[in-house]
């Protein structure tokens, strides 16, 4: 199906639509995916660089991270 079809059943499902509930989730669920392409991108380089340490064993134990987490609050 080409992109032109979808947008034109989709304008007819929203144009048919009477519930405002699924028009209102429909509304939300576009503007959540029009997500700002700066913080996308942000999002998208913290989760490669998330992986990339995680591959080359760049992680914390439990109880590292609770020991950091103590000394910051004084614990």
């Amino acid at each position: 199906m080409r992109r032109t079809d979808i947008k034109q059943e989709l304008r007819t499902l929203i144009e048919n639509e009477n519930d405002l509930h699924v028009l209102e989730a429909i509304k939300t669920l576009l503007v959540k995916s029009s997500i700002n392409p700066i913080l996308k991108e942000k999002l998208a380089s913290r989760a490669l660089r998330a992986e990339e340490d995680i591959r080359t064993g760049r992680v914390y134990t439990r109880e590292e991270i609770e020991k950091k987490l103590d000394n910051r609050l004084g614990l």
